[in-house]
């Protein structure tokens, strides 16, 4: 086995924190990830993780390995970018995060055109809702709709979206039609939200006369799959915060309709998040850039 390989996995377990782990994002399996990290402590002639039956923590010798051996790797990457910087010859396998509606909407329809210009590179697109963390998660590039909170990583904006308060004609004709976002608290409204650890999306920002205002909303519907909120919607559950090009076409035939258009929401950022390094390599480069020219004009509205 490639003495590379085994830095590779190395590096993988330590970010993850799982043998397990480390394996499924390799796509090893958990014998195969075992040995690789044997043989490197065989080679190097120390302990690089203290294990037990519930835990895997790295020595002092690990930690120490583990900054040598990802300047190892980003030096291998690096070399490898500049031969395909000359030569155009983009391969490899792309590791791809973005929100659900994005991600099946936007992204999703465009990767086999540009799987069909770099057939040696292949595309490992993860959808999800929830934030996700570049580093421990191996992931050369995510899209995502606001505000980054690691200052550390590179962000390149896409375009600002614009969202809409949306309901069914069967809950408007059951609750009323709020005209604002105080008729939206004052009259407790059933507010669809989008929820998973660390979310926020339950206090709506919207425009109002006197600039952009919190809302603290509140519902019995809670959901981190963004689609499940915009069935609930069109079910006449309740009232929803939608990107508009989410639901174009259920505004379009009246399955939904907006709602308190006094107060619409404040758009959203769409971006992309990277890490220096990652930029480094042109076939990320080359996908994000692929991706923008594509996907900006669409989520304008």
């Amino acid at each position: 086995m490639s003495y590379i390989d085994n830095i590779r996995t190395f590096v993988r377990v330590y970010e993850l924190g799982s043998m397990s782990a480390a394996g499924r994002d390799l796509r090893i399996s958990p014998a195969v990830t075992s040995s690789r990290i044997s043989q490197l402590e065989e080679h190097l002639g120390v302990r690089l993780f203290q294990r037990t039956t519930r835990s895997l923590t790295p020595t002092e010798q690990g930690k120490s390995f583990y900054r040598g051996a990802t300047d190892i790797l980003e030096a291998i990457e690096g070399a490898e970018a500049q031969i395909a910087n000359i030569t155009e010859n983009l391969r490899g396998a792309l590791y791809v995060a973005a929100p659900l509606g994005v991600g099946r909407r936007l992204i999703a329809p465009q990767v086999p055109s540009f799987l069909e210009q770099y057939p040696e590179v292949s595309v490992r697109l993860r959808l999800t809702d929830r934030k996700v963390d570049l580093t421990t998660e191996g992931l050369d590039l995510s899209f995502f709709l606001g505000q980054p909170e690691d200052s550390t990583l590179r962000i390149r904006k896409i375009a600002d979206v614009p969202r809409v308060l949306c309901a069914a004609p069967s809950y408007i004709a059951k609750r009323g039609m709020p005209q604002s976002g105080d008729d939206l608290v004052k009259d407790s409204h059933e507010c669809l939200s989008l929820r998973f650890p660390g979310a926020t999306e339950f206090q709506w920002l919207l425009t109002t006369e006197d600039g952009p205002k919190r809302f603290r909303v509140s519902g019995r519907y809670e959901c981190d799959d963004g689609d499940v909120l915009t069935d609930w919607a069109l079910a006449g559950q309740g009232v929803a915060m939608k990107p508009i090009f989410e639901i174009a076409d259920h505004l379009a035939s009246g399955a939904l309709v907006p709602v308190a258009v006094s107060t619409p929401p404040e758009p959203i950022q769409m971006a992309c998040l990277f890490t220096h390094r990652r930029m480094q390599d042109p076939k990320t480069r080359r996908f994000m850039e692929f991706m923008i020219e594509r996907i900006a004009g669409q989520v304008r509205g």
